[in-house]
């Protein structure tokens, strides 16, 4: 799973404590050169702020800053959606529905579906990430085993793990896969799945 960006708590409510902060982080996150329309790709716009959309000057195309997130189309308010996806990243225990219910004051459901929203675009953002930098590999076996089995013939679920670390060696992300064999054929193929190229790898995966 992918480690969220160090911030402690003060740092974020100062970042993050009003809806134009929100969508000012969101505006340079789409448009980090300044706005450039989705259609005709001009610079200039008009901002329609009952609606939260930029309206492209040359074509008259609508943008919004929440287009292809999670956040789209939503009724809540950013600040909302900024603090359940902080509490949710921040806290390696995990967040229920209730927790973030009593937090952040709101419905019961509407904190389940914000957080089943959150919890899938996390999933499949982890799926997509590629590791980078200096990457450790290595096989694993999970599961309980059967009478007779050991090792590496073991009938456990085999899995490949790849972690990335810092200069100073300490964790960064790692990611995890079931593999049909623990074979170099097998690890070579998560490799390409898992890491970018031009990284170093060290493992002794499938070592004798």
């Amino acid at each position: 799973m992918a480690k969220a960006d160090t911030m402690n708590l003060l740092e974020f409510q100062r970042m993050f404590s009003t809806e134009e902060a929100c969508e000012k982080y969101l505006f340079e996150k789409r448009w980090p050169e300044g706005f450039k329309c989705p259609k005709c790709g001009h610079g200039e716009y008009y901002y329609i702020g009952t609606r939260r959309l930029y309206e492209c000057k040359g074509c008259s195309y609508q943008a919004s800053v929440t287009a292809g997130t999670v956040m789209h189309r939503s009724k809540l308010d950013l600040a909302v959606w900024f603090w359940t996806i902080y509490l949710v990243s921040s806290d390696k225990r995990g967040r229920s529905a209730l927790s973030i219910s009593q937090v952040l004051d709101l419905n019961y459901r509407t904190a389940w579906r914000l957080l089943h929203k959150i919890r899938h675009a996390m999933s499949e953002r982890d799926a997509n990430y590629q590791l980078a930098g200096f990457v450790e590999m290595d096989d694993a076996y999970f599961g309980a085993p059967r009478a007779g089995t050991d090792g590496r013939g073991s009938t456990k679920a085999k899995v490949a793990i790849a972690l990335s670390t810092d200069e100073e060696g300490h964790p960064l992300y790692t990611r995890m896969k079931v593999i049909e064999a623990v074979s170099t054929k097998e690890i070579k193929k998560t490799a390409e799945e898992f890491i970018k190229k031009g990284s170093t790898i060290s493992s002794d995966a499938c070592a004798p």
